[in-house]
């Protein structure tokens, strides 16, 4: 799924409450993480829940990611964490405005300041991924 169509999907659901049950939905839709993966090292702290998560391909032009977590609405939270940053240069990645993106799909007026730390943890450990790569 696209950017684009993650807004169009968005826009479409009534309410939080459909957007919530579409982020669970999306949870189910994430790559298969190894399990051997899900170390202290690869944990993102500040999550309220385990969230795991690793860079598996890093080049110049793109930057492939991996994620999971042991709660199903933070699964669906990183569904739109790949969606934006996976596929994307480690550039690119630095110069996306990720505050306007949770506006438009009001995440930040939705979740609790748990989650939103959460998501601020993913992101940074996303950016620090993408300035070594720099």
């Amino acid at each position: 799924m696209t950017l684009d169509e993650l807004f169009e999907e968005f826009e479409a659901l009534e309410d939080w409450e459909e957007r919530c049950e579409f982020l669970i939905d999306m949870g189910f839709e994430l790559p298969d993480f190894p399990d051997h993966q899900k170390t202290e090292r690869n944990r993102v702290h500040g999550c309220q829940s385990n969230v795991w998560l690793i860079a598996e391909n890093i080049t110049d032009s793109e930057v492939q990611l991996l994620a999971d977590s042991d709660a199903m609405i933070v699964r669906g939270l990183i569904f739109v964490i790949l969606t934006i940053f996976s596929g994307q240069s480690p550039q690119a990645i630095l110069e996306t405005d990720v505050e306007s993106i949770f506006d438009r799909l009001e995440l930040n007026r939705h979740l609790s300041s748990q989650r939103k730390n959460g998501l601020s943890g993913m992101v940074e450990r996303i950016r620090k991924i993408a300035e070594q790569a720099v």
